[in-house]
């Protein structure tokens, strides 16, 4: 049986199944996407799930990269059309039929590099910065495409947009992150603030919310540079990059209300509240 894309039916029910079960609210919130579409952002975030998790499993950096190379090897073949494996499959027909770049793709494993190896502490503000590029705005000029809209407006809301969800990311996984030994508070900024750049140390330290409220300052403007960039591009394209923009904005307000000193309470959205961004920016 053929499925959207021209793609094997069984590829593409493989590849949506593990998206479902990730459990994640993307598989909910891609399913407005037309059928090709959301075949397409299914395989982008099976794809992402992958590489991340061989960056975070257990094991010696010489195994992680050998894997991630398998995977440079295949992301080679989806301009070419060729895939082995259903995630391959459905990125090599949404690259044809969407004009997905292959160095997007690389750049999300040079990402996941960087977290294979040594865990990231205090890196400086170009590395965050590089960091950030890599893991999240190579991801939103590849969805921006899938979504309908490759226009160089398109590449600047991934730009912005990528940013302000890694950077709001970091701030709501501060905790999480320090009991894996990682701290992506850029160096400059600590040492500024007076914050020692061990990761448990540096989460009971009296400076910690001036950094973490630059960084949410940071992460608020490259917001609105996003909807500055949105207003250029095509409003239907986009539905899906203002649902995501909207929710991970409220996401950073509440974490901001929140504060910075009892990092062990957890902040989340709960499902009206979701479901109210949801209709407001026209996604259903």
């Amino acid at each position: 049986m053929t499925a959207p894309l021209g793609l094997d039916a069984a590829d593409l029910a493989a590849v949506t199944k593990q998206v479902r079960a990730a459990g994640t609210s993307f598989y909910h919130g891609m399913r407005v996407l037309a059928p090709e579409r959301r075949a397409a952002m299914y395989g982008i975030y099976a794809f992402c799930r992958e590489v991340d998790d061989i960056a975070d499993e257990p094991g010696d950096l010489a195994a992680k990269r050998a894997a991630l190379a398998v995977w440079r090897r295949r992301v080679a073949g989806f301009a070419e059309g060729v895939g082995e494996d259903p995630i391959s499959r459905v990125l090599a027909a949404a690259t044809r039929r969407f004009a997905l770049r292959t160095e997007d793709f690389l750049a999300i494993i040079d990402g996941m590099e960087m977290d294979a190896g040594a865990p990231v502490i205090a890196p400086d503000l170009a590395t965050l910065d590089l960091y950030c590029d890599r893991v999240a705005v190579a991801v939103g000029r590849l969805s921006v495409r899938a979504f309908g809209d490759a226009s160089r407006e398109a590449d600047a809301v991934a730009l912005a947009l990528g940013r302000a969800l890694q950077l709001t990311n970091i701030l709501r996984d501060l905790a999480e992150d320090a009991a894996r030994g990682r701290l992506y508070l850029p160096r400059e900024w600590l040492d500024e603030a007076g914050v020692p750049h061990d990761p448990a140390q540096a989460l009971a330290a009296s400076g910690l919310g001036r950094v973490c409220d630059r960084i949410a300052e940071r992460a608020a403007a490259y917001f609105r540079a996003a909807d500055t960039a949105m207003a250029a591009c095509d409003r239907r394209a986009m539905r899906p990059a203002r649902l995501m923009g909207a929710t991970y904005a409220a996401l950073l307000a509440r974490l901001r209300k929140r504060g910075w000193q009892r990092l062990d309470l957890p902040v989340k959205l709960g499902k009206w509240r979701k479901l109210w961004l949801a209709f407001r920016h026209g996604v259903l």
